[in-house]
């Protein structure tokens, strides 16, 4: 069943980014570009019912910092989320990172929690992956994303809920946090949040311009107004005037943050041993990952230098069985690669190969700022600053109206 999924998954991405042809791929199309008008109208109709109050947004005095995107995929968010949660831990901020857990299991039993206010066990609590960096859960049941902003982030916790307004009561009442991170939370509007922090990819800003399922965006283009702060991300230096000119016609007033996504080293899956970049230099490489955007992971690999030969393509957050490990090890070998390469996110459930006949690393990817610094520190200071005392005062500064 789960093969089957994913076999549809992938076969609705080839229909999406025109990778399919034929007859019913047209006709797939057209099925979707139908859908997205009616998706369209029930994204419209549902910030209507918030903004006309008809939906009630739970406002639980704290810090509310979503982190999300127009799009499905490929932004780049978790290494900025990983960024801003260890800045502001820095800076002495509490933070619980609040995520959906997309694609874990669910554990046959609850954990046992014990209540800080009750001393008695939590009845039915939200999954705690970590708590200010202590490891309570495994990959499967976390999720790849949460478990690895668990396993990088010491001083933060991270905690797993479909239901997220029940997630951040549980991080406030007992883990005493005082800021809450939204991973993926712009479209999450049961939850109020204090500040919107929209990433969009400057390389395909708008994914594919339509809306889902025809397309990959999550809500129309001129809804980045929705936004207090604007990322765009995976920035290579060159201009970003005419996207940023686009941006300004929709939202006149979010600070726009220009940042990129550096290589930083190669790290063994297995033996956590870590490499310079340099290493990867005329090395023949296997690729294998299960990421929204594998193309940009791949070719990042050959600017580095590396000679890029197998490659193997998952769909996004795939479990990775080892059946999938093995036959492509097997690949690797008969091609006579030097090493193996995944995404970090990746290596997290990454099962060990039966025979590893060659070595297998991720590539550690981090968020550099290259224009707008200055807005990125006042955001972190206006947070972390003496004067906020809930999520009050900072609404006043990102109070941008629900568009429909």
């Amino acid at each position: 069943m789960k093969e089957l999924v994913e076999d549809l998954e992938k076969w609705g991405a080839d229909v999406i980014f025109g990778r399919a042809r034929g007859f019913r791929a047209w006709l797939t199309r057209c099925l979707m570009w139908f859908l997205s008008l009616i998706f369209r109208g029930l994204v419209a109709l549902r910030l209507k019912l918030v903004r006309d109050g008809w939906i009630n947004q739970a406002h639980l005095g704290a810090t509310v910092i979503s982190i999300g995107n127009l799009t499905v995929g490929g932004t780049g968010k978790t290494p900025v989320t990983e960024l801003l949660a260890r800045t502001l831990a820095a800076r002495g901020r509490k933070v619980a990172i609040l995520s959906r857990g997309y694609k874990s299991k669910k554990p046959d039993q609850a954990q046992e929690i014990l209540s800080k206010r009750t001393g008695q066990l939590l009845q039915d609590p939200p999954r705690l992956v970590s708590d200010y960096g202590k490891l309570k859960m495994s990959v499967d049941f976390a999720g790849d994303e949460p478990f690895m902003l668990a396993r990088n982030l010491k001083n933060v916790s991270v905690v797993v809920e479909r239901d997220r307004v029940k997630c951040g009561r549980f991080a406030l009442d007992e883990l005493d946090a005082d800021t809450l991170m939204l991973d993926d939370g712009l479209q999450y509007i049961k939850l109020a949040h204090t500040l919107d922090i929209v990433l969009i990819d400057s390389s395909r800003p708008f994914g594919t311009g339509a809306m889902l399922p025809r397309g990959t965006l999550r809500e129309p283009k001129k809804n980045a107004q929705r936004a207090s702060h604007i990322l765009l991300t995976k920035c290579d230096g060159s201009s970003n005037e005419k996207l940023i000119k686009k941006l300004r016609k929709w939202n006149k007033t979010a600070d726009i943050i220009e940042c990129s996504h550096e290589s930083q080293w190669i790290e063994n899956v297995f033996t956590s041993e870590k490499f310079p970049l340099t290493i990867l230099k005329d090395k023949w490489v296997g690729a294998i990952s299960g990421i929204a955007v594998p193309e940009s992971f791949e070719k990042k690999l050959e600017e580095l230098g590396a000679r890029v030969e197998v490659k193997r393509q998952f769909s996004d957050h795939h479990t990775f069985t080892q059946k999938d490990i093995d036959e492509f090890m097997t690949r690797c070998v008969e091609r006579d690669m030097e090493m193996i390469v995944t995404t970090e996110k990746d290596a997290v459930r990454f099962p060990r190969p039966t025979e590893m006949d060659v070595p297998v690393y991720f590539l550690r990817i981090e968020v550099e700022i290259l224009s707008g610094q200055k807005e990125w520190d006042r955001m972190v200071d206006t947070i972390c600053g003496d004067r906020v005392t809930g999520d009050h005062m900072l609404r006043k500064l990102a109070e941008p109206e629900l568009v429909v």
